[in-house]
């Protein structure tokens, strides 16, 4: 799910009071509103590019902007690459362009070429970057074989704005574990589940379809053993167009799980954690050297409070229900709790009927 928005207003007082070693100019308004652009055309990769990060690229020529490009999906064109065939395809040379990129590009051989390759042959003249690439195959690499190729690369531009669009990836290359959310929806009171009745959402319609934006948005769902012997979820995509599915984790130390359990028999992918189960940081780097970025918690509260004591969450979304539940399950998620797990709060939404309210963890 996407909270990004850009805000060239207040971006500019974002961006790093000096300027990088061998930066080539200052930054203009102009400036600006091209890596405004490149970030917003960027998101269009949201849910569909990890373990690759959100990266877009605009275009300039003679002050406009003739083509755009993004990394769309794993194993495409990057965003670069992408642009330059849309300005081609529409008629326009790129050579002596200007392109706007939220990332360095890419120097190496992946599963596409190098990205400096292609702006060299396209003929681009200048690159002006959000964001330096941290992998170690690129780390400043791009943008130094660019300035011996002749071009000139300046970064910084808009550069916070960049790294929030992919806080995901780029705590995974300095951690090498994932980012933490967790979604927990609770009553009028507080109360998680309520014990008089079967198992049932008790949340709106369009509360249900921005949960489902925020998993597209994860590489994992993970849920303790008694939420799947309570609900039987599924934890599953199923609003939209996903073209992929995040991995199910369930956390299941004495081997409780149902083997009827639907996310066991529906033919996706779920890692139960049973004997190997070590601890949650334990885990943490085990689902880190498997390229796991981002995982959702969605529950229960023993599994939530154990991820809060151990300090590991990152992202806290509290949704709060108008429902009173007559046998109610508390959660026992208290803002003192969550502040002494380093969380704060951060940001009210609004997801269908229900008010959320967002944490998050300032520093690592």
């Amino acid at each position: 799910m996407s909270e990004f928005h850009v805000n060239s207003r207040n971006a500019r007082c974002l961006e790093p009071k000096r300027f990088r070693e061998g930066m080539a100019r200052t930054w203009t308004d102009e400036d600006r509103s091209f890596m405004e652009r490149a970030l917003l055309v960027a998101e269009r990769g949201r849910g569909r590019v990890s373990p690759n990060p959100l990266v877009g690229c605009v275009l300039v020529k003679d002050g406009a902007v003739i083509a755009e490009g993004w990394h769309d999906h794993l194993g495409g064109l990057h965003a670069e690459q992408m642009a330059i065939h849309d300005a081609e395809s529409k008629g326009h040379s790129p050579n002596g362009a200007i392109a706007y990129v939220t990332l360095e590009p890419c120097n190496h051989f992946g599963r596409t070429p190098p990205c400096t390759e292609a702006l060299m042959w396209a003929g681009v003249k200048e690159v002006i970057i959000a964001h330096e690439d941290p992998n170690p195959t690129v780390r400043g690499e791009g943008k130094r074989v660019l300035e011996e190729a002749g071009i000139a690369a300046s970064m910084g531009l808009m550069e916070t704005l960049a790294a929030e669009q992919m806080k995901p990836f780029l705590h995974w290359c300095e951690h090498r574990k994932p980012i933490i959310t967790v979604k927990l929806a609770v009553d009028v009171n507080g109360s998680v589940d309520d014990r008089s009745k079967d198992a049932a959402r008790f949340t709106s319609a369009g509360c249900l379809e921005k949960v489902h934006e925020l998993r597209q948005d994860c590489d994992a769902i993970l849920v303790g053993v008694e939420t799947v012997i309570r609900d039987n979820p599924l934890l599953t995509v199923r609003q939209g167009q996903p073209i992929r599915q995040p991995l199910r984790i369930v956390i299941d130390p004495n081997a409780r799980c149902p083997a009827d359990s639907l996310l066991l028999t529906d033919g996706g992918d779920t890692m139960l954690v049973q004997s190997s189960f070590a601890g949650l940081p334990s885990l943490l780097n085990r689902l880190g050297d498997q390229n796991i970025q981002r995982v959702l918690v969605e529950g229960g509260p023993t599994t939530i409070h154990r991820f809060l004591e151990d300090g590991l969450v990152d992202e806290f979304y509290l949704v709060q229900s108008q429902q009173e539940h007559t046998d109610p399950v508390p959660s026992n998620i208290t803002a003192d709790l969550l502040a002494k797990s380093g969380l704060k709060s951060t940001e009210r939404l609004v997801w269908g009927d229900e008010h959320v309210e967002r944490f998050t963890r300032t520093s690592h």
